[in-house]
């Protein structure tokens, strides 16, 4: 957990008693560190005293609540129980997320963790409490997962989502260096969307994934221009495709302009597409003026090139991947989140 020792106990020792400060007949009598020569042994060691009989649990501490880091802490309690016959066993993280929570149960192990929320279940206690939020919440990792090259591996993946991957061959793909994809995949492991096969690995949670990015996308850190035009919107984007195409811009449709032709039943509300930064004058060039309110045309600058991961052409004009469209649409005002659902059961969701 990369906690001191002395901290980790005192942190252990408040969030047990936290759990277990209403039960009448419960007292904590220790909290001590293991002191026999190992290299694998318990974090800490807790002996209770429950109407005069005593009780011991087992605590296996970890940096974070991931469902590959519970499961990793379950085996290692189970190894424990040999030299420490009757003791209860017990996953301490800084957050316990849902998933880690229930292989935890499964495992018969307990858990706790620091944010307030824990499962207990030996002898007559039975003790459960959820809700807290997270504490601790892992901004670095999130960043690390999310961030503008960490998203292109995430395109690929979400993307072929049936396909396994080699590290080299998903960096080549990505256009991104083999540490990145690294970071990735162990980032997805420890929360266990990902399956690893003889011949590579593959995403095995992909709607998790594209959930939790969804969370942590912002399509603002593109820099936008609004614009208005008087064309209806099929001439506009046409138009747009045909200038920069001439002008050799790589462009790409996307929110409502994407999934109208994605997904038919998506109505369009207004016109949304990525273009490359270029000195070209669209505007003179389109017939649309720069305008601060009223606008029915949105430009985009990408804030990264792996926006255009998978864009496809539909009738002759290129549209961004279902994902990015997906994950525009939810920060598009109007109706996003409506229109991102059809997305995903119409397009997205059947290829999983």
């Amino acid at each position: 957990m990369n906690i001191p020792e002395g901290e980790l106990q005192k942190r252990v020792e408040d969030a047990l008693r936290s759990c277990l400060k209403n039960v009448p007949f419960l007292e904590i009598r220790s909290i001590e560190a293991e002191t026999w020569e190992n290299e694998v042994r318990p974090d800490l060691l807790v002996n209770l005293e429950l109407s005069g009989k005593k009780q011991r649990l087992v605590i296996e501490a970890k940096r974070s609540g991931q469902p590959r880091l519970a499961r990793d802490a379950a085996n290692q309690l189970l190894r424990y129980k040999e030299r420490y016959p009757g003791a209860y066993g017990v996953f301490v993280a800084p957050f316990v997320s849902a998933k880690a929570a229930e292989i935890c149960s499964k495992e018969e192990i307990g858990y706790v963790d620091l944010s307030g929320n824990c499962r207990l279940c030996f002898d007559r206690i039975y003790i459960e409490k959820q809700g807290n939020p997270n504490r601790f919440a892992q901004k670095r990792d999130l960043r690390t997962l999310y961030s503008p090259k960490a998203q292109r591996v995430l395109r690929v993946l979400l993307s072929n989502p049936k396909k396994s991957w080699k590290t080299k061959e998903l960096s080549q793909e990505a256009q991104v260096s083999l540490g990145q994809v690294s970071n990735v995949k162990k980032l997805l492991a420890d929360r266990e969307w990902i399956r690893i096969e003889p011949d590579g690995f593959l995403l095995s949670e992909p709607e998790a994934l594209l959930m939790e990015w969804a969370e942590n996308y912002s399509y603002k850190k593109n820099h936008i221009r609004s614009f208005y035009t008087l064309k209806p919107a099929p001439e506009f984007e046409a138009d747009l495709a045909s200038v920069c195409t001439r002008k050799d811009l790589t462009y790409a449709l996307t929110s409502f302009s994407g999934a109208g032709r994605l997904a038919p039943a998506v109505r369009q509300q207004k016109i949304i597409a990525y273009v490359e930064e270029s000195r070209t004058d669209l505007a003179s060039l389109l017939g649309m003026k720069e305008v601060p309110s009223g606008a029915n045309v949105t430009l985009l600058t990408p804030y990264d090139e792996g926006v255009f991961y998978g864009v496809r052409e539909i009738d002759g004009i290129r549209i961004a991947s279902p994902i990015q469209v997906y994950l525009d649409l939810l920060g598009s005002r109007g109706r996003g989140e409506e229109a991102a659902a059809a997305l995903i059961e119409e397009v997205i969701r059947p290829r999983w």
